[in-house]
Order: C-alpha cells, then structure tokens, then sequence
C-alpha cells in the first residue's frame, strides 16, 4: 500500500498508538466500542472452551507464539530463535503462518525463491532464515494440514501468530510483549488489547530493549535481540560491522535507518545502542515498496530490517545494507517448552 491511502492508514496507526499509551479522551470515549468487543471475543473464547466451537488437533504437538496486542512485537525473531532451539532438542519443526499481506487462497508452501507478495514478508524471512517447512493460509489448521501431509518428519508446528485463532489445538502458548506491554490495559479500539491482560498463557516474553524491570507475571522472561553485521543488499557477501557505519569526525557519514515493522523505534534504538546516531524513516507495519521511500533521501547509507529487505531483492540501491537480529532466548523459557511437549511437568 502507497500513495494517500497508505499515508492516512500511518497517521490513523500513530495517533492510535498514542491514544493506547493513556487513558486519555480518546481512549475513555471508545469504551463502549471496547465492552462490545470484549462481549463478543468472550463469547468466542467461552463457545471454543465449552466445546460449541470445535478444535482441531493436527497430529503432532504445536507452539503458538502469539500476542494480546495490536502490533508486531517481535514475533518473527522469536518464532526464528525457538525453531532453532526445538531442532537443537532434537525435534524436526515447521511453521505455519497466515501470510499477512498476500493474497493466499489456499494452503501455500513458502521457500527462500517465494516473492515476498505471493506468501507475506514475514514467512518469507522465517523460510530463508531456518530453511525449515513452512506453510501459509488463514487457515492455520488448513495449513497444519498441509504442511504435515508434505513432510511426514516434521513433529512440531510453531504457529507464526495466530493465539486468537482458536480452532487450532495447541499444546504450548508463548505471548510476546514489547517495552508498551499492554498500554492503557484497554481492549479494542479504547486499547491496544486483544483479549485481557489476565488471559491464561503457558509463558510471556518481553522484547525489551530499553531494559525497563520486567513485570511480575509467572513464566516471565526477556527477550534480547542481537544485531549482527550488515550485509549488502546488491551483494550479500559484503560485510560490515555496525560501528563502520558511523563514520568519523572528520569524514562523517550520511546515515539513514528505515523500518517498515511493528515499532519501527525498536530497530532505532538497537542502532543507537550500537553506537550509531541515523536519520530515521519510520514506515508502516509490512510496508509493501511498490513505491520508493529512498528516491529523494540524501544518504550515503541506509541500513534497513531483514523484514524490509525480502521485499528489495531487485532493487539496485547500493546505498542498502540489511541489519540481521538475532533472537536469544532464555533457557528456561527453552526447557519449559521442550518439556511441556515431552508432556512432563517442569522443575
């Protein structure tokens, strides 16, 4: 999405994401729309608890790594990290996904040559960066399905989102949460939230890069998100550690850092912690570059997310260069997985 649409869809998202912050006239005026919604989500929840809404169970234990709130919060790079912590342990996973942003009509198989428009960013980079099976549909028991039909080794799902889509059975449940944890504590549209704050999970995680305590909720743990080096987008040989990225006084460099994710400030303050001072351009959520957001920029390099750059692969942009995170979970957050699968109850 481009052009007008696209820049009234980002003020809409902006002063939304400011009004769930607070409980401010805004928020407290929409809380009417937010007992409608709660009534119905509840019923929702309690037609699939009581059994009138029916489950499906695929065959083989699943992991849904999800969140209560509106917003990316750091999904992708968990989902990747516990993949491949699940292979560590010896367990074959694949991945389903809805394939946000493309048009997916059925269960689609996504591997690394997949454009990024027929199955969604997102999947794209978890396929490249795991080389695991991965499957998309808004059906994500469809999916399952699929994806279990095609590869009778895998014996783990790890469903890329999807913690309100009830009608896949799921064995564990991990809720991530950024610095804004749930904002104003308001469900939708008064708040950011989903579904409460309260509702039951198996475990949270925090993607917290302003180090902030994490709250006291049980099976709580912090996500850490490591850069790596920069590669080249033209040329993915082409290494760089972040800190040639900053030039020096006397020859400093033009700088520009953009992200099309969740909380594009998330991917600024991991640059500045590494000791960069970017212009920033902060884009929307799986911003799509039918258009160039780079044309008109003055800069002699522009450092952009893995998300952002399985969507640039024909671009000739020599400026480019693509920040890789690395996820580093928490053993403890690990071990409770395997062993919730392994169907023994933790120490």
């Amino acid at each position: 999405m481009s052009g007008p649409l696209a820049d009234f869809k980002a003020r809409a998202e902006s002063t939304f994401a400011r009004a769930w912050q607070q409980r401010g006239p805004l928020a407290w005026a929409l809380t009417p729309l937010a007992a409608i919604f709660a009534a119905v989500s509840g019923a929702r929840r309690a037609a699939f608890a009581a059994g009138w809404l029916k489950s499906v169970r695929v065959g083989v234990p699943v992991v849904v790594v999800g969140n209560v709130t509106v917003g990316g919060t750091g999904k992708t790079p968990t989902v990747i990290a516990l993949v491949e912590a699940l292979r560590a342990a010896g367990y074959s996973p694949g991945v389903v996904s809805r394939g946000y942003g493309a048009k997916v009509e059925r269960p689609t198989p996504v591997t690394a040559s997949t454009p990024a428009r027929a199955c969604g960013d997102e999947p794209l980079l978890i396929a490249r960066r795991t080389g695991v099976p991965v499957w998309v549909s808004p059906d994500r028991v469809a999916a399952a399905q699929a994806l279990c039909a095609a590869h009778c080794d895998v014996d783990v799902i790890v469903s890329d989102d999807g913690l309100q889509h009830y009608r896949l059975q799921r064995d564990f449940e991990l809720v991530v949460f950024d610095h804004r944890l749930g904002g104003n504590g308001f469900l939708l549209p008064a708040g950011p939230l989903r579904e409460p704050l309260s509702r039951r999970r198996d475990a949270t995680l925090i993607n917290n890069p302003f180090e902030r305590a994490l709250p006291d909720w049980p099976n709580t743990f912090a996500l850490k998100l490591e850069p790596g080096h920069a590669w080249h987008l033209a040329n993915p040989s082409l290494r760089r550690p972040l800190a040639q990225f900053g030039g020096t006084p006397d020859a400093p460099q033009r700088l520009v850092a953009a992200a099309g994710i969740g909380s594009p400030e998330r991917f600024f303050a991991t640059l500045r912690a590494a000791g960069l001072a970017p212009q920033t351009l902060p884009l929307p959520d799986h911003y799509d570059y039918t258009s160039n957001p780079f044309s008109e920029i003055a800069a002699d390099a522009i450092l952009v997310t893995e998300k952002d750059a399985v969507k640039l692969g024909a671009w000739n942009d020599a400026r480019i260069w693509v920040v890789p995170v690395e996820a580093a979970l928490d053993h403890r957050l690990i071990t409770l997985v395997v062993e919730k699968l392994r169907g023994r109850p933790s120490a």
